[in-house]
């Protein structure tokens, strides 16, 4: 081989090599946000979740807002058992099952699915319920509904997202929304989560409980506990997530707003653990670099955490409900030091276009997985200003997909 042929032969490999390092799947920030699908036939939901097995999504499961009545009713909403399927990554949606067939889970928010093996699971969450209220005589203001909610701890598997099996109506953990999820070493392992709704938000109970429990199974009918008091806070809404040989949790809440009584406003969490066994915890960082908040999602993605999305309180007092989402993407390769990437998660302008509550997964394509890709599936914008008659239309039914630069993604 001539000396020419070879130098140029290497010239072009260094330069691939430059614009792999330059462009590639690492460099998170030259990454773009595009559409797949603006109105998806599935109702706008938040709470819900999305596994994908085989070849084709399952998107199950949710809640969305009832236009105000009067009086209004803090957290009325239609719950959703309905699975949705699509063979094209988002684009087309079809339904394969309704909410009101007994013959799989009752319809449920805020729950957990996972994947393991040829199977797809539902654990936990919870519904929302008007009942009656008591009012006693000759007293006006006492509204003629009040909401209350089931909290499920009963478990389901399906390979089809049609037909399903209920491993256990009452797993040995307690009933809980807002629970954490992951498949660690051939096991189910949830943690966390809450019992009863928020007071301050919702009504219902006066107290609400946090957990900081970790359970794991490898059917998901029998229950092992693996620590009933982890060293990360009790809380709900934290992220897990597998990687490198550990699981991590990071994230969440315990609390909706700042209520007088709070140790910190707002009562949300920012801090980063891991575990090899579920039992035995490692406290990264008590405070990453991203804003503490709840609602978020974290997905690995090229050996990367990818944190973005969540809920954020108004720090103007004189406009408490001031949409305050964070507009922001951070990447981390330990979970110690994090990277912001961008400001526009969802392409968006204003905090007003930040979801929380959404459900997201990575899709691995191509030539060393160069396009593999994070989509997100609906979502919440909506703030606690209930006099806000339009507030129940901040939820959406849209799928985006955030991929490398084109000459990578799988357009």
């Amino acid at each position: 081989m001539k000396k020419r042929t070879i130098f140029l032969i290497a010239g072009l490999i260094i330069s691939f090599t430059t614009a792999y390092a330059t462009w590639g799947p690492y460099q998170f920030g030259h990454y773009v946000w595009t559409l797949i699908n603006e109105e998806a036939k599935w109702a706008p939901r938040a709470g819900l979740q999305v596994i994908k097995l085989r070849n084709s999504l399952y998107l199950m499961g949710g809640r969305t807002p009832r236009p105000p009545g009067f009086p209004p009713i803090p957290g009325d909403s239609d719950i959703w058992g309905d699975v949705w399927k699509s063979n094209d990554l988002g684009r087309s949606w079809h339904k394969i099952l309704e909410t009101d067939d007994s013959a799989h889970w009752p319809a449920r928010a805020y729950f957990q699915a996972v994947k393991k093996g040829r199977y797809m699971y539902v654990l936990g969450g919870q519904n929302f319920k008007l009942e009656q209220n008591n009012c006693p005589p000759a007293v006006p203001d006492c509204p003629p509904f009040v909401s209350s909610s089931d909290f499920f701890n009963d478990v389901w598997r399906s390979r089809n997202g049609i037909h399903w099996k209920e491993m256990t109506d009452s797993a040995a953990w307690a009933g809980r929304a807002g629970l954490s999820s992951v498949v660690y070493r051939g096991e189910i392992y949830i943690m966390g989560g809450s019992f009863n709704d928020d007071p301050a938000v919702i009504g219902g109970p006066p107290t609400r409980v946090y957990f900081n429990d970790v359970w794991k199974s490898r059917n998901g009918r029998d229950w092992v506990q693996m620590t009933g008091n982890a060293p990360w806070a009790p809380r709900a809404g934290a992220i897990t997530v597998v990687k490198n040989g550990y699981i991590y949790l990071l994230g969440g809440e315990d609390g909706f707003v700042c209520l007088p009584s709070s140790s910190r406003c707002p009562p949300y969490y920012n801090d980063v653990w891991r575990s090899r066994n579920g039992a035995d915890w490692e406290l990264i960082t008590a405070s990453a670099d991203w804003p503490s908040r709840p609602g978020h999602q974290v997905v690995v993605l090229n050996n990367h955490f990818v944190l973005f999305g969540g809920f954020g309180l108004s720090a103007d007092p004189s406009d408490p409900f001031k949409p305050s989402n964070p507009m922001d993407i951070w990447v981390s390769k330990d979970g110690k030091r994090w990277t912001q990437v961008s400001d526009s998660p969802w392409n968006a302008a204003t905090p007003e276009e930040i979801k929380y509550d959404f459900d997201a997964l990575v899709v691995r394509k191509g030539w060393f997985r160069t396009r593999s890709s994070i989509y997100t599936f609906g979502g919440d914008r909506e703030t606690f200003d209930f006099t806000d008659l339009n507030n129940y239309l901040n939820v959406d039914n849209d799928v985006w997909r955030f991929s490398p630069p084109h000459w990578l993604s799988d357009h």
